[in-house]
């Protein structure tokens, strides 16, 4: 694991200076934002705490499972003494100790990172269908994930690996969300399609429930006493 200590900006603002509007996602991808110190319009938090290099199980090499509730997330990291990542503490293991927009900089770099697959439709019936056999198969044929640490430019500041792309990954929010299907868990990092894979953006559209195809985890911990 890798030991964070910082002051976190729970509110930060920048310019995103090239930017483009995704109209099957109805979402808006910026590419890259000015490079210049972000403006912080909040107090800023100290967090102190770890977190895995690498998405669950936390082992270079290894692909992150999917088809994980939020619930699933927490109980696997529970078994290994550890917990699911607050929403702040990922973002702050993301932008690393500079405060840069994405892992690798102020650039959307699919070189870096494990995103802008090709999209491949899913048949939902098979990804959850109660065969094991012909789920496995459905989801082999839609996996675009890559083996953790694979991509060795696509490590944070901190030196956490694969945060943005590859699977998204599900946090403990720090504050509750009213009027949203996820009040207390969310998504972050996008996964490895063309979508938001900057740290800052939040996906809350899903009950904590809910388990899809490129759905993972990574796991945070209290640092220990000294």
């Amino acid at each position: 694991m890798q030991h964070v200590k910082t002051d976190f900006c729970p509110k930060m603002k920048r310019q995103c200076v090239d930017e483009e509007y995704d109209r099957p996602n109805r979402i808006t991808i910026c590419h890259r934002f000015r490079e210049e110190k972000g403006r912080c319009e909040a107090p800023r938090v100290p967090l102190d705490y770890c977190i895995d290099e690498f998405e669950f199980p936390n082992r270079r090499g290894d692909k992150p499972p999917v088809m994980v509730s939020f619930f699933d997330a927490e109980a696997a990291c529970a078994g290994a003494g550890k917990r699911v990542c607050r929403e702040s503490e990922w973002v702050a293991a993301c932008e690393g100790p500079e405060e840069t927009p994405f892992p690798t900089g102020w650039r959307r770099d699919p070189q870096k990172c494990n995103f802008d697959n090709k999209w491949v439709s899913p048949i939902l019936d098979r990804i959850y269908a109660k065969q094991p056999e012909i789920q496995s198969a459905e989801l082999l044929r839609l996996d675009r994930s890559q083996a953790s640490g694979s991509r060795p430019e696509c490590k944070s500041g901190f030196g956490v690996f694969d945060l943005t792309g590859n699977v998204d990954e599900w946090v403990r929010a720090d504050h509750e969300r009213e009027h949203r299907r996820s009040r207390f868990a969310a998504l972050k990092g996008g996964a490895w399609g063309h979508v938001r894979n900057a740290c800052r953006p939040v996906t809350t559209s899903h009950p904590p429930d809910f388990e899809y195809y490129f759905i993972g985890f990574r796991c945070c911990a209290d640092p220990a006493p000294t």
